[in-house]
């Protein structure tokens, strides 16, 4: 079967708008109507590609933006991107400032910040971030009052916008009690800051908190993963898959480069890590571990030519893989290849592929490469 590839273009990813589309309205009919969205777009929108998605999310109306990085949600705003944004990561003091001039809160997870924004030139918008258990960033419960003292002694140079936390092991209903004890502590601090006449946004939940713990809304919840049609766990997916449909939203496609036939006895790649027990069809694809395909996958990974599931034979290379394509009918140069598919059925989307490896498909996706051409449709 042939196909008008993008001109010029040897790999690609597909978008879907819909399926994007379709995922956010599923979020936004779970959570009550008071309740903001704030759409995680950190790590290249989880390799969705950072402008087009957050583009595509300010289209149907999203509340916040969340990034890693003051980089990242600079590129945003050069992009003219005007939505609140919030820096989920780490701050260097020195980007307070330019933070603050462009309308982008910072998260603050330790005392040092405080010292830093005492010195800044700028008011600044911060999102304070506690730690319930999961210790990574945040502050400790028994922070509770420092905290406050601090923010008082600021009061000129902060707006608190938000009080959060991140939940450790949400994505699995059949492990909810350390959520609920992460809750509790979580409800400590929201009364000690309603006490204090504090009035930020509170929120807790990502994906898979909100999905499994209602009585966490608060504000606001931060979807991930599920905005891009992936389910945060196999335990989230098999508990609500009867109830919720996600839709996957990128494929990744390329093409067959060349085609050979290798005898029987032959052997493939490099250290010949495997022969061939019968004259095999070859085809080369010009993708590789560069391109964000693990080599990991080398022998085991499935691709997709004609429908066809295809074996990749041998070791992944940097910018080539080969695959078996014997049972593909009349297979030509220039044929269109899926690596990674949409269908969560299938041994290739990113959820097979990500197990495959040995590893989930928020790396899977945040490791394709970002030089690859993104395609919305």
């Amino acid at each position: 079967m042939t196909f008008k590839r993008p001109k010029g273009i040897r790999t690609w990813l597909e978008i879907s708008s819909k399926a994007v589309a379709h995922n956010l309205n599923i979020f936004r009919s779970i959570v009550p109507d008071y309740v903001k969205i704030m759409a995680v777009v950190k790590s290249n929108a989880y390799g969705h590609g950072l402008w087009d998605f957050s583009k595509l999310l300010v289209k149907h109306k999203i509340d916040w933006l969340a990034v890693d990085s003051v980089v990242e949600a600079l590129a945003l705003r050069r992009e003219g991107i005007n939505k609140p944004i919030l820096v989920l990561g780490y701050t260097l003091p020195e980007l307070f400032d330019e933070a603050a001039q462009n309308n982008i809160s910072i998260t603050v997870s330790d005392f040092e910040y405080f010292r830093h924004i005492k010195i800044s030139r700028s008011k600044i918008k911060i999102h304070i971030k506690v730690d319930t258990g999961m210790h990574r960033h945040g502050f400790m419960s028994g922070d509770i009052n420092k905290v406050i003292s601090e923010i008082g002694k600021l009061k000129d140079k902060i707006e608190v916008e938000g009080l959060f936390t991140h939940f450790a092991m949400a994505k699995n209903p059949a492990l909810a009690s350390d959520t609920k004890k992460q809750i509790s502590v979580f409800n400590e601090w929201r009364e000690a800051f309603m006490k204090a006449d504090l009035k930020p946004m509170y929120h807790a939940c990502a994906t898979g908190g909100m999905l499994l713990f209602k009585e966490a809304h608060f504000d606001m919840v931060r979807i991930g993963i599920g905005l891009y049609g992936i389910w945060p766990a196999k335990e989230t997916m098999s508990f609500l898959q009867d109830k919720i449909k996600l839709e996957p939203a990128m494929s990744w496609k390329s093409l067959i480069a060349e085609i050979k036939l290798v005898s029987a006895g032959e052997r493939i790649g490099y250290d010949f890590t495997e022969k061939f027990d019968k004259d095999t069809k070859v085809a080369m694809i010009p993708i590789g571990y560069w391109h964000g395909y693990p080599r990991v996958l080398s022998g085991i990974g499935r691709v997709y030519v004609n429908d066809v599931s295809c074996k990749v034979l041998g070791r992944v290379c940097m910018d080539i893989i080969m695959i078996d394509i014997t049972k593909v009918n009349k297979p030509k140069v220039g044929q269109m290849v899926e690596i990674m598919g949409r269908e969560l059925h299938q041994d290739n989307s990113a959820i097979n592929l990500a197990d495959l490896a040995g590893t989930t498909a928020y790396e899977f996706l945040t490791r394709i490469n970002p030089l690859i051409k993104r395609i919305y449709n």
